[in-house]
């Protein structure tokens, strides 16, 4: 299927037989993060286009599922990991630990390809950035951000983030 694919080529050209063919044919990762943790690093993307992360929060919420931006977009709904079989999926926070496993297992020397990343700053980091953005949202907010990713807080397992609770 090489020939038929490119950037811009989506599954949906395929039919079913198709995409069963080509998808079976690759190693499929899909990385995934903390969806309050996509919501705080979109906002901090575009600062001063809201006056706070309450008032972005609600932007996000007034959207809708069918009117989100991809940048916000619950996970489920744009990688259907019910439906496709992926082989490895990699959390956002243990990047380091799982790439060097993805990389060993494609034959590759993980020590000199992985960048220097410092999972337990970035857990750290985003745990108090979540704490701060987290204590601006009202709890009808907060309701409604978890039951809008109540699919992915299920898929995966984002025991620690405070959508969860």
């Amino acid at each position: 299927y090489r020939q038929q694919h490119s950037k811009e080529t989506r599954l949906s050209r395929f039919n079913q037989t198709e995409v069963k063919a080509m998808l079976g044919s690759y190693t499929k990762v899909l990385f995934v993060r903390d969806p309050f943790h996509r919501l705080i690093t979109t906002f901090l993307q575009g600062t001063g286009i809201y006056p706070s992360f309450s008032s972005f929060v609600q932007e996000v919420l007034d959207s809708g599922m069918h009117n989100s931006s991809m940048a916000w977009k619950p996970l489920v709904s744009l990688c259907w990991p019910c439906l496709v079989q992926y082989d490895y999926v990699v959390m956002f926070g243990f990047l380091r630990q799982e790439l060097g496993h993805l990389l060993r297992r494609a034959g590759l020397p993980a020590g000199s390809l992985l960048p220097k990343l410092t999972d337990a700053h970035v857990q750290w980091t985003y745990r108090w950035l979540s704490e701060q953005m987290f204590s601006e949202l009202s709890a009808q907010q907060k309701k409604q951000l978890a039951h809008f990713y109540r699919w992915d807080l299920v898929a995966f397992p984002f025991s620690s983030s405070f959508l969860s609770d």
